[in-house]
């Protein structure tokens, strides 16, 4: 019998020694609390995912090999995996260090390198050729690292080698349906090479990126025998007889459509302010959907923090609007600030007379309203010393419908990759959990109220029409034919397509925001802002 650890963990981008300390205590209370042979930490685990170029500093590489060196030493008395990124003639692995008696005895390193989406590794590491399997507790047990599972050569290659168990460390990002995916992976692989699959993946969160823990031990036969926590730091115990075969475990319950979606977003938002060092957190509350959802996801994710939301009505600022802003802050305990800007816009207004009559006087008159926002936002996160938290969702940032150095204005944006209906839908599904937010706001049309009466629905499609098209377009990669033989209105699509061409220079002056969706407007959009093509229709 052979009784392996999953240490499920948070791994700071460049906090080697605090990554290994912390290992060193995992380590030991899985052998001597849970008499473990093996534990086995995330891909990178000693840097962090992604450290970027930081790999191509020689100085870092060396901190984490001597980090591991010493970490082996720590803990002689339980084998170790270890990733971590490993230099040796020339070239650069990404690789897990097999530590056994206080040394390292093997290095495994990665073979297949995903270069698509918000990977980049061909950029740093060169790729591995060779199994590697090795014996604990009268059991062989090989590892591969994340994306070798998801092709059959190095999972079969172990098999072939002799492997009965497959460990594969992973530093997965979380997106919406990732967890099934793995797991209809993981089962063919399984099925394909007859041995168990042990995925252990990082939690917590770096830059927009999330990780969801969600580790699991998987038979043969595809079936789920152990399961981690979701969104948490979890130390998982998996027992398994001398065949290789694993026993029934632990069963967390996963969290599913919105109650994962909206853990990601507390996660991802709640390492950004914390591990960035900010105290405060502001933001505007306009009495709309987008800025009540982010503000109870903020004192949600940021028990510790102070949250300043400050509502900023102008003449075309409807009652309601101030009346729901001043409900929710009150049913969140909150103190809501209020600047009317009329008197500053005016005087905005008073100073560029002469020099704003142009064509496009309509809407700059608009946006001069979010940028007088956007700076006094950015006036109050200042003094003290805190970050402002922009409200826009995926469907605005799409089609341009957001004012740079105005709404765009501040350092994170918690709802940037969730669409126009999904931020409904999880509004719905918070309120469901104890209500905060006014219904009214839930019932309402959408409006930026800029002008008398407007209405989102003036400038652009319904949101569920819109929304529809965007997700075919941005994250399935269907063109203009695809959406109109789906029976999209082809004027429509032609008006929705040029949207979102033509606000590819705001994204790029967008801040970051937490990543739920497999294509987000970050690491995995690179599109050019000046360009003359145009996708030709059939």
């Amino acid at each position: 019998m052979v009784t392996l650890a999953l240490c499920q963990m948070r791994c700071d981008v460049g906090d080697i020694a605090g990554n290994a300390r912390r290992m060193v205590a995992f380590a030991r209370t899985a052998r001597e609390r849970h008499g473990a042979d093996l534990i086995a930490f995330p891909e990178l685990a000693l840097t962090g995912y992604p450290p970027e170029d930081l790999l191509l500093r020689a100085e870092f590489v060396r901190r984490a090999r001597g980090a591991a060196e010493d970490l082996a030493a720590a803990c002689p008395d339980i084998d170790m995996l270890v990733g971590l990124p490993w230099a040796e003639a020339g070239a650069l692995y990404n690789a897990v260090a097999w530590m056994h008696a206080g040394a390292i005895s093997a290095v495994y390193r990665k073979q297949l390198l995903p270069n698509y989406g918000v990977f980049d590794e061909q950029r740093y590491f060169n790729a591995g050729g060779k199994s590697l399997v090795r014996t604990v507790g009268g059991t062989e047990i090989g590892v591969t690292i994340c994306e070798d599972m998801w092709e059959s050569g190095p999972v079969g290659a172990a098999a072939a080698a002799g492997a009965r168990i497959v460990v594969n460390v992973n530093a997965s990002p979380y997106h919406r349906d990732k967890e099934r995916l793995r797991r209809q992976v993981a089962a063919a692989r399984a099925a394909e090479s007859g041995v168990a699959i042990a995925y252990v993946n990082m939690v917590g969160a770096q830059d927009e990126l999330v990780f969801d823990g969600m580790s699991f031990v998987m038979d043969a036969r595809g079936e789920t025998m152990v399961r981690a926590a979701a969104f948490a730091e979890e130390l998982t115990i998996a027992r398994f007889d001398a065949a290789g075969r694993p026993e029934p475990g632990p069963g967390a319950a996963w969290p599913h459509g919105e109650g994962a979606l909206y853990e990601a977003l507390k996660i991802g938002l709640a390492e950004y302010v914390e591990r960035n060092g900010f105290q405060t957190v502001v933001l505007g509350l306009s009495g709309g959907i987008d800025s009540a959802l982010t503000l109870v996801l903020c004192r949600d994710a940021l028990p510790h923090v102070t949250l300043r939301p400050v509502m900023m009505p102008s003449r075309y600022t409807q009652a309601m609007s101030v009346e729901d802003a001043h409900a929710l802050a009150a049913a969140l305990g909150l103190e809501l600030g209020v600047i009317p800007i009329d008197a500053l816009y005016d005087g905005f207004a008073a100073a560029l007379a002469g020099l704003w009559e142009g064509p496009g006087r309509p809407v700059a008159t608009e946006n001069l309203q979010a940028r007088i926002r956007g700076t006094l936002l950015m006036a109050i996160a200042n003094a003290h010393r805190g970050l402002v938290a922009v409200t826009s969702n995926k469907s605005e940032l799409a089609v341009g419908y957001t004012t740079l150095y105005g709404d765009m204005a501040g350092g994170y944006a918690p709802l940037k990759d969730v669409f126009k209906t999904d931020v409904y839908a999880l509004a719905r599904y918070r309120n469901s959990q104890g209500p905060v937010i006014p219904e009214r706001i839930l019932e309402r049309p959408p409006s930026a109220e800029l002008r008398l009466g407007q209405k989102d629905s003036d400038s652009l499609p319904a949101y569920d029409v819109l929304d529809a098209v965007l997700v075919r377009y941005i994250e399935q990669g269907w063109d203009a034919d695809g959406l109109v033989a789906a029976g999209f209105d082809e004027r429509l699509v032609a008006e929705v397509l040029r949207l979102v061409r033509a606000a590819e220079h705001k994204r790029k002056q967008a801040p970051i925001g937490t990543r739920v969706t497999p294509r987000a407007f970050g690491r995995d959009w690179r599109y050019p802002v000046t360009v003359t093509y145009e996708p030709p229709r059939m």
